[in-house]
Formats: C-alpha cells, structure tokens, sequence
C-alpha cells in the first residue's frame, strides 16, 4: 500500500535520508510536510538494530521535556527539520517530503507478521492479536504494529509489542474486552511494576502518588501478554480525521488552570485526547473574552482518564480557535511539563 492511498496517521513512521526514524504525531501535517518526533538514530552501539546498523532511542522517557531535547538537538544538527508552524502557532520538527527514504504503514507490516512470523516477538505479536481478536471479533485489517516491529529493528528480548486499533468503534469494543477481563492471557500490571510505574510518574510530572495509582487504574491499554509488556493505542481512520490543515488557525493566549464539566470525552481515546467541555470555572489565568470548549492533551498519559459527566481540573496553555472559542492545551512544551488533568475529586 502507498501512503498516499490514506491519509498520514499518529503512530506512523518515517524514515529520512540520513536513516533516522521519526514517529509521526497528530494528524495536521502541512501540504509538503509531516509533523514527527526523532524516535531513533543510527549510532556506534545500541539496544535495538537491523542487520549491521545500530539504533539509539532518543526518547529516554515518554515526557514534553525529551521531545522539546529532540527539537533542540534537530536545530543544532539537522536544521532541515525544525519549522515554525503557522497554523499551530509553534516550532517543532515536520519533515518534508523529499526527505523521507520510506514511509511505514503498520497495518501493512502487521499482515507480514501473521502471514509469516521470523522471531520469537513476532510469534507473540500474532498470538496477541488473534487473542484480541477472539476477545472482541475485530478483523485483522483494522489492527497494525507500531514502534521497533514496525521497523525490524526490535530486539526480542525486551521490545514491547506496541499494538494499533482503527477506528472509535473498535477501539471501545478492545477497551470493554481488556478492562472486562475476557482473556485468561492479558493481565494488567500490578505489583512491584505498579509501584514502579506510580513512583516513575510522580516524579517525573506534578501529580501525587495518589492520583498516580489512580490513572493507572484507568490504562486498560498497557498490560502484560504472557511476561511480554503491551500497550493498545486507539488510532483515527480517515473519515474520522475531520479536521484539515489550516481549517483552523490556533494562537496562544497565555496559560490557565481550570475546572470544567466533561460533557463529551469519546475522543480521549486518541491522541491528541480530545474532551469537550461546559461549566468552566477559573481558577488561574485570563478566560473571559471567549467560551472555553475543549480540553486537548498531546501526552499520552492524560487519555481517557474521565469519562462524560465527570468534573475535571486541567492545567494548560490557553489557545484561541480562529478567534472564535478558547481550548486548553496540555503536553506542549511551553510549560515544561507542568501542565495536567485530572478528575476535580481527586485533587480536593
């Protein structure tokens, strides 16, 4: 399948000229352009590699700060692929098109690994599947692979299966199966890997341990297949992508901290995490001069974690929508990590 068949999607990957990998994130991309983050690079030695090429990760951990340290390092070195983006109102790496050596599709590879698996992960990843399939009826067609198996360059001593579902629909069907525990094979993490995990976020974003826990209550997507580490991400289908690029013009307009009721949160599921909102109340921050509709997170850690109904407390940058409504923007880098959602009952 050629790219050009369906439209760029979150979870991609892309492959430059000077062979580093870059994962395409949201689904605005300029005309010429597609808007990624470096993932890996070529490097002496490393943990992940194809043949005699070796790969460093360039993300040491998922956080605002190491893509901002990517960006930086892209400015420096590769200068070719930080642009200001005027429909977004930011700086970040897009990669023009006539740098890109190979587009990766993951619901293109994934065939590849059912048909034929070549390692022992790869084997995992069609058990894993057909389980999920058997859980929920799913077809084959809408699932992919992303990350190191999506680019055969996985070690299968510890590469995670990084897992693709298209479309809402089937995504809430895998959601109900794993949070219902339907299959004996998938377990949640629990125990001394919990522990980790609650102690990890709390460190490294301004949450306590408490709402830690609580959030990883709410990750039905990140689990363990057998002793293999997974994680399940919810990816947009094309009629699903509404928005073009520069239907929308964003502009910053400071920072806030708010209170809202979520009266919509079907798109959390993606990323970006998309949750609409009424009965916003200010608790910081200037939000007077237009309606506050949307809360929007670019960190991942921040999806799906309230439902429709619920009261939420969002920490953000303020950006105006074609000068027509405001929307909160969480895991940009404008504040360093300190942005935040979380249920209003959790933090009283």
């Amino acid at each position: 399948m050629d790219q050009r068949a369906r439209k760029p999607k979150d979870r991609d990957f892309i492959e430059t000229k000077e062979g580093m990998f870059f994962c395409v994130t949201d689904y605005l991309h300029p005309p010429d352009k597609y808007t990624a983050y470096l993932k890996y690079s070529p490097a002496p030695v490393g943990k992940w590699g194809s043949g005699e090429i070796c790969y460093r990760r360039e993300l040491e951990y998922y956080h605002v700060s190491q893509v901002a340290d990517t960006i930086a390092y892209l400015e420096r070195n590769y200068p070719h692929y930080v642009h200001y983006c005027p429909v977004r109102d930011i700086k970040f790496s897009l990669i023009p098109q006539e740098y890109v050596k190979k587009y990766y599709l993951p619901e293109q590879r994934l065939p590849e690994i059912l048909d034929a698996p070549r390692d022992p992960l790869e084997e995992e990843v069609r058990a894993f599947v057909c389980e999920i399939i058997a859980c929920t009826g799913i077809a084959e067609k809408d699932f992919g692979v992303t990350g190191s198996i999506l680019l055969g360059i996985h070690n299968p001593q510890f590469s995670d299966i990084d897992l693709l579902v298209y479309g809402l629909e089937d995504a809430q069907k895998v959601r109900a199966a794993l949070k219902g525990g339907r299959s004996a094979r998938i377990r949640p993490v629990t125990g001394e890997a919990l522990e980790e995990w609650c102690d990890s976020i709390a460190k490294h974003f301004p949450l306590t341990r408490e709402e830690a826990r609580y959030l990883a209550g709410r990750r039905w997507n990140y689990g363990f297949f057998g002793d293999r580490y997974f994680s399940i991400h919810p990816i947009r289908k094309d009629e699903e992508i509404r928005e073009n690029y520069g239907d929308r013009m964003y502009r910053e307009r400071g920072m806030a901290t708010i209170r809202a009721v979520v009266s919509d949160a079907s798109e959390s599921l993606f990323m970006p995490a998309l949750y609409k909102v009424e009965e916003v109340g200010v608790i910081e921050g200037q939000v007077d001069t237009l309606p506050l509709k949307e809360v929007v997170s670019f960190e991942g850690l921040y999806r799906d974690v309230v439902d429709d109904g619920e009261e939420v407390e969002a920490k953000g940058k303020l950006e105006s929508v074609n000068e027509r409504y405001y929307r909160l923007v969480v895991g940009t880098t404008a504040l360093k990590g300190e942005d935040y959602i979380k249920p209003a009952d959790e933090t009283t």
